[in-house]
Protein backbone atom coordinates (compact mmCIF):
# COMPACT_ATOMS: atom_id res chain seq x y z
CA UNK A 1 0.00 0.00 0.00
CA UNK A 2 1.08 3.23 -0.96
CA UNK A 3 2.42 6.06 1.79
CA UNK A 4 0.05 8.07 0.54
CA UNK A 5 -2.98 5.38 0.78
CA UNK A 6 -1.73 5.04 4.80
CA UNK A 7 -2.06 8.57 5.07
CA UNK A 8 -5.53 8.89 3.48
CA UNK A 9 -7.10 5.96 5.62
CA UNK A 10 -5.56 6.48 8.90
CA UNK A 11 -6.47 9.94 9.01
CA UNK A 12 -10.31 9.12 7.99
CA UNK A 13 -10.43 6.82 10.80
CA UNK A 14 -9.14 9.63 12.78
CA UNK A 15 -11.39 12.02 11.62
CA UNK A 16 -14.53 11.45 9.70
CA UNK A 17 -14.57 7.42 11.42
CA UNK A 18 -14.12 9.18 15.00
CA UNK A 19 -16.95 10.88 14.55
CA UNK A 20 -19.24 8.23 13.11
CA UNK A 21 -18.50 6.53 16.67
CA UNK A 22 -19.54 8.98 18.29
CA UNK A 23 -22.71 9.35 16.42
CA UNK A 24 -23.08 5.83 17.21
CA UNK A 25 -22.11 6.52 21.15
CA UNK A 26 -24.86 8.51 21.24
CA UNK A 27 -28.00 6.21 20.82
CA UNK A 28 -26.70 4.09 23.95
CA UNK A 29 -29.22 5.61 26.99
CA UNK A 30 -27.96 8.85 28.89
CA UNK A 31 -27.38 7.42 31.84
CA UNK A 32 -25.28 5.12 30.31
CA UNK A 33 -23.07 7.35 28.34
CA UNK A 34 -22.35 9.36 31.42
CA UNK A 35 -21.16 6.59 33.28
CA UNK A 36 -18.71 5.52 30.18
CA UNK A 37 -17.35 8.33 28.58
CA UNK A 38 -14.86 9.21 31.91
CA UNK A 39 -13.11 5.97 30.94
CA UNK A 40 -12.72 7.08 27.37
CA UNK A 41 -11.47 10.35 28.89
CA UNK A 42 -9.33 8.22 31.43
CA UNK A 43 -8.10 6.00 28.53
CA UNK A 44 -7.67 8.51 26.12
CA UNK A 45 -5.16 10.49 28.26
CA UNK A 46 -3.07 7.56 28.20
CA UNK A 47 -2.93 7.23 24.59
CA UNK A 48 -1.81 10.64 24.42
CA UNK A 49 0.52 10.73 26.63
CA UNK A 50 2.09 7.13 25.68
CA UNK A 51 2.06 8.68 21.84
CA UNK A 52 4.20 11.82 22.80
CA UNK A 53 6.55 10.04 25.39
CA UNK A 54 7.24 6.67 23.58
CA UNK A 55 7.15 7.16 20.07
CA UNK A 56 6.85 10.90 18.71
CA UNK A 57 9.58 12.44 21.10
CA UNK A 58 12.09 9.35 20.67
CA UNK A 59 11.48 9.86 16.72
CA UNK A 60 12.02 13.28 17.05
CA UNK A 61 15.03 13.68 19.16
CA UNK A 62 16.89 10.52 17.13
CA UNK A 63 16.21 11.69 13.60
CA UNK A 64 19.16 12.11 11.41
CA UNK A 65 18.97 16.05 10.75
CA UNK A 66 18.66 17.30 14.46
CA UNK A 67 22.03 18.03 15.83
CA UNK A 68 20.86 19.19 19.16
CA UNK A 69 17.82 18.18 21.10
CA UNK A 70 17.46 21.17 23.32
CA UNK A 71 15.87 22.64 19.81
CA UNK A 72 13.52 19.31 20.08
CA UNK A 73 12.64 20.36 23.70
CA UNK A 74 11.98 23.87 22.90
CA UNK A 75 9.84 23.30 19.98
CA UNK A 76 7.98 21.65 22.29
CA UNK A 77 7.49 24.20 25.10
CA UNK A 78 6.79 26.94 22.30
CA UNK A 79 3.68 24.11 20.77
CA UNK A 80 2.49 23.89 24.34
CA UNK A 81 2.56 27.82 24.52
CA UNK A 82 1.33 28.02 20.97
CA UNK A 83 -1.60 25.62 21.77
CA UNK A 84 -2.84 27.18 24.76
CA UNK A 85 -3.26 30.44 22.76
CA UNK A 86 -5.37 28.99 19.92
CA UNK A 87 -7.76 27.77 22.90
CA UNK A 88 -7.68 31.08 24.09
CA UNK A 89 -9.13 32.37 20.54
CA UNK A 90 -11.63 29.10 20.73
CA UNK A 91 -9.74 27.74 17.83
CA UNK A 92 -8.55 24.55 19.86
CA UNK A 93 -11.11 23.70 21.98
CA UNK A 94 -12.28 20.31 23.57
CA UNK A 95 -16.09 19.90 24.83
CA UNK A 96 -16.64 16.57 26.45
CA UNK A 97 -20.38 17.46 27.69
CA UNK A 98 -23.09 19.72 26.87
CA UNK A 99 -21.84 23.10 28.47
CA UNK A 100 -18.36 23.81 27.46
CA UNK A 101 -16.64 26.13 29.55
CA UNK A 102 -15.07 27.26 26.37
CA UNK A 103 -18.34 28.83 24.82
CA UNK A 104 -20.66 28.97 27.25
CA UNK A 105 -19.21 32.48 28.92
CA UNK A 106 -19.33 33.42 25.30
CA UNK A 107 -22.73 33.44 24.45
CA UNK A 108 -26.15 30.65 25.28
CA UNK A 109 -26.02 27.28 24.30
CA UNK A 110 -28.93 27.93 22.40
CA UNK A 111 -27.92 30.26 20.19
CA UNK A 112 -26.80 28.73 16.96
CA UNK A 113 -23.65 31.01 16.65
CA UNK A 114 -22.61 28.81 19.33
CA UNK A 115 -22.46 25.74 17.40
CA UNK A 116 -20.69 27.61 14.72
CA UNK A 117 -18.52 28.43 16.97
CA UNK A 118 -17.46 24.63 17.55
CA UNK A 119 -17.32 24.06 13.98
CA UNK A 120 -14.79 26.40 12.97
CA UNK A 121 -12.63 25.42 16.17
CA UNK A 122 -13.44 21.65 15.47
CA UNK A 123 -12.23 22.10 11.63
CA UNK A 124 -9.08 24.27 12.70
CA UNK A 125 -7.92 21.12 15.07
CA UNK A 126 -8.96 18.12 12.67
CA UNK A 127 -6.65 20.32 10.21
CA UNK A 128 -3.90 20.20 12.40
CA UNK A 129 -4.31 16.70 13.23
CA UNK A 130 -4.54 15.46 9.80
CA UNK A 131 -0.81 17.31 9.29
CA UNK A 132 0.82 15.62 12.58
CA UNK A 133 -0.75 12.10 11.32
CA UNK A 134 1.02 12.83 7.49
CA UNK A 135 4.33 13.85 9.01
CA UNK A 136 4.23 11.26 11.48
CA UNK A 137 3.77 8.53 8.41
CA UNK A 138 6.33 10.15 6.66
CA UNK A 139 8.78 10.25 9.50
CA UNK A 140 7.74 5.85 10.14
CA UNK A 141 4.68 4.35 8.87
CA UNK A 142 4.80 2.64 11.97
CA UNK A 143 4.56 6.29 14.05
CA UNK A 144 2.11 7.09 11.71
CA UNK A 145 -0.14 4.25 12.86
CA UNK A 146 0.53 4.47 16.26
CA UNK A 147 -0.53 9.34 16.01
CA UNK A 148 -3.10 8.06 14.31
CA UNK A 149 -4.26 5.57 17.09
CA UNK A 150 -4.04 8.79 19.73
CA UNK A 151 -5.87 11.03 17.78
CA UNK A 152 -8.98 8.57 17.40
CA UNK A 153 -8.61 7.52 20.51
CA UNK A 154 -9.27 11.35 22.08
CA UNK A 155 -11.55 12.52 19.22
CA UNK A 156 -14.29 10.44 20.03
CA UNK A 157 -15.00 11.75 23.37
CA UNK A 158 -14.45 15.29 22.01
CA UNK A 159 -17.12 14.22 19.34
CA UNK A 160 -19.68 13.48 21.77
CA UNK A 161 -19.31 16.78 23.65
CA UNK A 162 -19.30 18.46 19.87
CA UNK A 163 -22.73 17.32 19.10
CA UNK A 164 -24.50 17.73 22.65
CA UNK A 165 -23.49 21.50 21.99
CA UNK A 166 -24.81 21.48 18.37
CA UNK A 167 -27.76 19.71 19.77
CA UNK A 168 -28.17 22.41 22.60
CA UNK A 169 -27.61 25.16 20.11
CA UNK A 170 -30.77 24.33 18.08
CA UNK A 171 -29.29 21.84 15.19
CA UNK A 172 -31.17 18.78 14.37
CA UNK A 173 -28.97 15.33 14.81
CA UNK A 174 -28.95 15.49 11.27
CA UNK A 175 -27.40 18.78 10.61
CA UNK A 176 -25.31 17.79 14.09
CA UNK A 177 -23.95 14.51 12.17
CA UNK A 178 -23.30 16.17 8.44
CA UNK A 179 -21.08 19.41 10.17
CA UNK A 180 -19.57 16.87 12.35
CA UNK A 181 -18.32 14.89 9.15
CA UNK A 182 -17.61 17.63 7.29
CA UNK A 183 -15.47 19.03 9.83
CA UNK A 184 -13.70 15.20 10.15
CA UNK A 185 -12.80 15.38 6.30
CA UNK A 186 -10.27 18.39 7.15
CA UNK A 187 -8.15 15.47 8.82
CA UNK A 188 -7.99 14.25 5.67
CA UNK A 189 -7.05 17.71 3.72
CA UNK A 190 -4.50 18.56 6.62
CA UNK A 191 -2.64 15.33 5.67
CA UNK A 192 -3.01 15.63 1.97
CA UNK A 193 -1.07 19.06 2.20
CA UNK A 194 1.39 17.97 4.92
CA UNK A 195 1.72 14.95 2.51
CA UNK A 196 2.97 17.23 -0.62
CA UNK A 197 4.41 19.93 1.28
CA UNK A 198 6.80 17.80 3.64
CA UNK A 199 8.27 15.07 1.79
CA UNK A 200 10.96 17.04 -0.21
CA UNK A 201 11.90 18.59 3.88
CA UNK A 202 12.78 15.89 5.62
CA UNK A 203 14.87 18.64 8.44
CA UNK A 204 11.44 19.77 9.03
CA UNK A 205 9.90 16.70 10.29
CA UNK A 206 11.49 15.97 13.69
CA UNK A 207 9.92 19.52 14.22
CA UNK A 208 6.69 18.45 13.06
CA UNK A 209 7.05 15.51 15.74
CA UNK A 210 7.95 17.84 18.17
CA UNK A 211 4.77 19.61 17.74
CA UNK A 212 2.32 16.72 17.43
CA UNK A 213 4.28 15.83 20.54
CA UNK A 214 3.21 19.04 22.20
CA UNK A 215 -0.27 18.93 20.88
CA UNK A 216 -0.76 15.44 22.61
CA UNK A 217 0.82 16.68 26.01
CA UNK A 218 -1.49 19.84 25.85
CA UNK A 219 -4.81 18.42 25.30
CA UNK A 220 -3.96 15.58 27.96
CA UNK A 221 -2.69 17.69 31.03
CA UNK A 222 -4.60 20.85 30.20
CA UNK A 223 -8.05 19.89 28.75
CA UNK A 224 -8.63 16.13 29.74
CA UNK A 225 -6.97 15.73 33.08
CA UNK A 226 -8.86 18.34 34.90
CA UNK A 227 -11.48 16.41 34.55
CA UNK A 228 -10.89 14.06 36.12
CA UNK A 229 -10.13 15.44 39.46
CA UNK A 230 -13.76 16.20 39.79
CA UNK A 231 -14.35 12.92 41.30
CA UNK A 232 -11.76 12.11 44.24
CA UNK A 233 -13.05 8.86 45.92
CA UNK A 234 -10.45 6.19 45.93
CA UNK A 235 -12.63 4.08 43.92
CA UNK A 236 -12.18 6.19 40.95
CA UNK A 237 -8.59 7.50 40.90
CA UNK A 238 -7.95 3.44 40.75
CA UNK A 239 -10.23 3.74 37.91
CA UNK A 240 -8.70 6.31 36.00
CA UNK A 241 -5.30 5.32 36.71
CA UNK A 242 -5.25 1.83 35.79
CA UNK A 243 -7.57 3.27 32.56
CA UNK A 244 -4.51 5.79 31.77
CA UNK A 245 -2.09 3.44 31.89
CA UNK A 246 -3.99 0.67 29.29
CA UNK A 247 -3.79 3.76 27.23
CA UNK A 248 -0.16 3.95 27.49
CA UNK A 249 0.41 0.62 27.19
CA UNK A 250 -1.90 0.02 24.25
CA UNK A 251 0.79 2.33 22.53
CA UNK A 252 3.72 0.78 23.80
CA UNK A 253 2.34 -3.06 22.26
CA UNK A 254 1.38 -0.90 19.21
CA UNK A 255 4.50 0.80 19.27
CA UNK A 256 6.59 -2.14 20.01
CA UNK A 257 4.81 -4.79 17.39
CA UNK A 258 4.74 -2.89 14.55
CA UNK A 259 8.53 -2.71 15.09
Amino acid sequence: MSLITWIILFCLIGGVVSVLAAAAFLLFPEKLRARLLPHFISYAIGALLGAAFLALLPHALEAPGVADAHHITLTVLLGVLGFFLLEKMVLWRHCHHDHCEAHDPVMPATNKSAGTIVMIGDTVHNFVDGILIAAAFLTDVHLGVVTAIAVATHEIPQELGDFAVLLHSGFSRGQALLFNGLSGLATVAGGLIAYYGLQNYDHILPYALAIAASSFIYVAVADLIPGLHKRMEMTATVQQVSLISAGVLTIYLVHGTLH
